[in-house]
């Protein structure tokens, strides 16, 4: 059972973009959050198969898309 967060990142094993996501994620000092990986889900594979990274407000019920900056995600917080 995975724990609940407010906060996900949707990624991808292997993806360059999702650990630069996650560097900038820090520099903005993100609260702690959930990582979701979607290479075996086809659900998630169809909603965010080319747009991964995303980091999403669960609570808010809204995206971020990649490519985001530390100043974007200090305002999406």
């Amino acid at each position: 059972m995975r724990m609940a967060h407010r906060y996900l990142l949707f990624q991808r094993d292997d993806c360059h973009l999702c650990d630069l996501a996650l560097e900038v994620l820090a520099e903005a000092r993100a609260p702690e959050f959930g990582s979701v990986f979607i290479d075996d889900d086809p659900a998630l594979e169809e909603r965010y198969g080319v747009r991964v990274p995303v980091f999403r407000d669960e609570a808010g019920n809204k995206e971020l898309d990649w490519p985001f900056t530390a100043d974007q995600v200090r305002a999406f917080l």
